[in-house]
């Protein structure tokens, strides 16, 4: 599960570009979702966050209409077996709401310089780094773009697109 503030910009860029290059590797195993820590379900992918991921080469002729925006639940929580948050305070927000998945959530960032590739599984990869009680830095967050404009939405296309290329492999 991918998961950010409002499932409007930043877990929805990085839900369409782990899906995509997981395709690209000719990988079906990874189910992708993505969520919110505070929605307002159901709405469509915002025209910015569009225009900026339409802007990579990879992801040119992608059908990105079927996004709507998800508030996070238990459910999706309980069945996923990592959860990667965008920043710091949707680490605590986890923590906080949902302990018993804390162990397997971390940011982007840190998964991407903490996490060794596989074997063993996934599973036991992530249990192997203790996220639960991991140190937390705003140091490592993806800056939200929302409330800005285009080139704001395209450095976090550029940011995520590096991170979602490394975290890929890791998978």
């Amino acid at each position: 599960m991918v998961l950010c503030t409002g499932n409007a910009a930043r877990s929805v860029m990085a839900g369409f570009m782990l899906e995509n290059l997981e395709a690209a590797r000719g990988g079906k195993d990874l189910h992708i979702v993505t969520a919110g820590t505070h929605t307002v379900d159901g709405q469509p992918m915002g025209l910015r966050t569009r225009t900026a991921l339409l802007g990579l080469p990879e992801l040119a002729g992608v059908e990105f209409r079927r996004h709507r925006s998800k508030q996070v639940g238990v459910a999706d929580v309980a069945r996923a077996e990592l959860v990667v948050v965008m920043e710091a305070d949707h680490v605590r927000f986890v923590r906080r709401h949902y302990p018993e998945a804390a162990d397997r959530t971390a940011v982007i960032r840190r998964l991407c310089e903490d996490l060794p590739p596989g074997p063993p599984s996934l599973a036991e990869r992530v249990a192997a780094l203790a996220m639960a009680e991991a140190a937390l830095s705003e140091d490592d967050d993806v800056i939200d773009p929302a409330g800005g404009e285009g080139p704001e939405y395209e450095a976090c296309v550029t940011e995520l697109w590096a991170l979602c290329r490394r975290l890929i492999t890791l998978l």
